[in-house]
């Protein structure tokens, strides 16, 4: 009864009366309860595919904010057991990228690149030279290499694009930004749309040849959610005195304030965006990247809190009292997919490594939320 009225509050944008004030260490009880439900029920023999390496993403944000955890064993086990390697063909001259693909040698293709962002930070804690060869290898090819074309589908602004600027701060060299650059140019030329700031999931779904069944701008909430969270990652690491810059912090702001007016109520962004209508009710994982992202942006001082903190507080009500099950599960996460699916059920048992890295970004970024608001 009880878990019911609060669905009805949290749609109508307000607190239940009983709901606990939200205290850093709250929010850290939950981002424990959280990891440790993962790691104590899933094994960490996955390969480094991008949806087992967004949930070793979440687990790296874990590590950075609570460094004395116990958490990071489990990914660098999970390094170890893939090698340190995404894709694991040898050979540069099979390496393959222009259309999805899982098999060994889609070695430039962005979902087997997601991995090295763990195996970046897992170096930056104990640096040995086996953690980042093959992350070298692969990131310093591809920055070399004259096409652009790489970034072809909305997440690859997540899974790939955060390398480069780790890249740059590993190495120095400015090579990473500058193809960088030029791969996001590629995909705005793609996916972009000027008229909103949001992007499509892909060139598949670019408005008017694709419709959602009632004749709107189809924008998937978790493509961008990727995008989002994947320029609040860039942003940490790229220098300000980057020429691209401005460019980069101005995209980001966009897509940060066309998306904040397209949440619902409830604090939840509906899988079609613009659309409720064609995959109604709540959606966690475009939630929670959209809400990490929009979090970042007031703690690092890139957007407004005045204009953001409703916003990002209907969309924690939401991740805590709605996505977070009692036993620490986040449920709600529409499966493996491109698209907002009519009629495809989403509820309280459905969730997904990924959907987990999501919420622990999220949920780390609203500590330190808190944390800025009680100094």
């Amino acid at each position: 009864m009880k878990k019911s009225i609060i669905l009805w509050a949290l749609w109508l944008g307000v607190l239940p009366l009983w709901a606990k004030q939200q205290t850093p260490e709250s929010v850290a009880e939950i981002i424990q309860r959280v990891n440790n439900n993962w790691q104590s029920n899933h094994t960490y023999k996955t390969r480094a595919f991008w949806d087992d390496a967004v949930y070793h993403i979440g687990n790296m944000e874990v590590v950075q904010l609570f460094p004395k955890s116990d958490f990071t064993g489990y990914s660098m086990r999970w390094a170890i057991h893939n090698r340190w390697q995404g894709a694991t063909e040898k050979d540069p001259k099979k390496w393959k990228y222009q259309h999805y693909g899982e098999y060994q040698f889609h070695v430039l293709f962005g979902d087997w690149q997601t991995c090295f962002q763990t195996y970046i930070d897992l170096y930056k804690i104990s640096p040995t030279k086996d953690k980042i060869t093959r992350t070298k290898e692969v990131m310093s090819y591809m920055a070399d290499a004259p096409e652009s074309d790489y970034w072809w589908w909305a997440d690859a602004l997540f899974m790939s694009m955060p390398v480069m600027t780790k890249m740059y701060k590993l190495t120095g060299e400015q090579k990473y930004l500058n193809k960088m650059y030029s791969c996001i140019l590629f995909t705005d030329s793609l996916m972009y749309d000027h008229e909103t700031g949001l992007y499509f999931r892909d060139a598949k779904y670019v408005y008017p040849k694709h419709k959602t069944n009632f004749g709107k701008k189809d924008f998937w909430a978790r493509a961008d959610g990727w995008v989002l969270a994947g320029l609040a990652k860039v942003l940490q690491d790229l220098p300000k005195d980057y020429q691209h810059y401005d460019f980069f912090v101005e995209k980001y702001r966009r897509l940060a304030a066309a998306a904040a007016k397209l949440q619902q109520r409830g604090g939840y962004w509906t899988r079609s965006m613009m659309d409720p209508r064609q995959a109604p009710g709540p959606e966690t994982s475009g939630t929670e990247l959209l809400t990490y992202g929009l979090l970042w942006g007031i703690n690092n001082g890139i957007l407004p809190m005045k204009s953001y903190k409703k916003t990002v507080e209907r969309a924690w009500n939401y991740l805590q009292n709605t996505a977070l099950q009692p036993d620490g599960r986040v449920g709600y996460v529409q499966p493996i997919g491109e698209k907002a699916i009519p009629d495809q059920i989403v509820d309280r048992n459905s969730e997904t490594n990924f959907g987990v890295g999501g919420f622990l970004l999220a949920a780390c970024e609203y500590y330190r939320y808190l944390k800025a608001g009680t100094k």
